[in-house]
């Protein structure tokens, strides 16, 4: 077995643990069958449910952007954007998304919810210099949704910040009474006035992140196209699962998005062929690239819709944003 199979042995094992077959799927593959002349070689082995073959890279085309889509944004929708393991395109995707969004001429409300307020700084906050935060929204009562909303310079997208002060708050809400219910109890007056709602989870499954799992209608998964990230897949599916269950029962996938590929190596085409048979239409189209932009945007504190109008990156988040709209319409 080669290097490239061993690669692609692992990534099915991966899979073969987020999908196990069913007790009819073992009767039928343990059954010999007559017209196997010879085994198949291993790594070719099915290891997940049976799928179809992977979706034609090509697709259908998207629609054109705004009024063109024929769809009208959502309405009070929130969105989790969420992924236990770090440095996957979480903030990058809330901000870039948000923008987009914007763009199509939905209100867009992003929330900081990480306590360190990457997303913040992107758009060009310190967020150590704020008085209020989303901390005092979920603590204090005495303070509003319009105390802490703090316009961006990209019209039609709106902030929450969040600093280091917000990691005190895992701590603190322990002893609340409807702990898991609190962030959803503060956005709910925003309903009314966003289209979209977009929280930023921070890189863990803890209390934070069940917060925003309860309070949102559905949760966008950013994964990168690379083996660990996709290993962390089944811990994250389950407290989904667990939060869907027991806490908010209207919890839903909107979608999976393929993040940080880089098309030059065999290891990010085999990971992302493999999701996209593994998670069929949950997977959206359209794949995010690796490119400097999207590390120099935040510098300037800009997305990359206005640092890199014309960039390859900043059409692939307008192709998400439209891909978003219409799945939500």
């Amino acid at each position: 077995m080669d290097r490239t199979d061993k690669n692609r042995f692992a990534i099915q094992q991966v899979l073969a643990e987020l999908f196990p077959p069913d007790e009819e799927e073992r009767r039928e593959s343990a059954a010999p069958s007559p017209e196997a002349a010879t085994p198949a070689p291993a790594v070719d082995a099915p290891t997940a449910r049976s799928r179809p073959a992977a979706r034609p890279k090509p697709g259908p085309s998207l629609p054109a952007p705004g009024p063109a889509t024929g769809r009208s944004p959502a309405m009070g929708r929130i969105v989790a954007v969420v992924n236990q393991k770090g440095g996957v395109g979480k903030t990058t995707s809330t901000i870039n998304l948000g923008a987009a969004l914007a763009e199509e001429g939905a209100r867009v409300l992003l929330v900081d919810f990480d306590p360190q307020g990457a997303l913040s700084v992107g758009l060009g906050l310190n967020p150590h210099a704020m008085d209020t935060t989303v901390y005092n929204l979920l603590l204090d009562r005495s303070v509003k949704l319009a105390d802490v909303v703090t316009p961006s310079k990209i019209p039609g997208l709106d902030l929450i910040p969040s600093n280091i002060d917000l990691s005190a708050a895992e701590v603190m809400l322990v002893n609340e009474v409807a702990r898991e219910q609190l962030l959803k109890s503060a956005l709910a007056p925003a309903q009314g006035t966003y289209n979209y709602i977009l929280i930023d989870c921070p890189p863990s499954l803890g209390l934070l992140t069940v917060n925003a799992l309860t309070a949102a209608d559905a949760v966008l998964i950013p994964l990168e196209c690379e083996y660990f990230a996709l290993r962390g897949m089944a811990l994250l599916m389950d407290t989904v699962a667990k939060v869907k269950e027991r806490l908010n029962p209207a919890l839903g996938v909107l979608g999976i998005v393929a993040t940080m590929l880089d098309a030059r190596t065999i290891h990010g085409r085999e990971v992302l062929s493999r999701v996209s048979e593994a998670f069929g239409d949950k997977l959206f189209k359209t794949v995010i690239h690796k490119t400097i932009k999207f590390s120099e945007a935040p510098v300037v504190g800009e997305p990359i819709l206005t640092y890199a109008s014309s960039s390859n990156g900043a059409q692939e988040y307008r192709d998400l944003a439209r891909e978003v709209i219409l799945r939500d319409s």
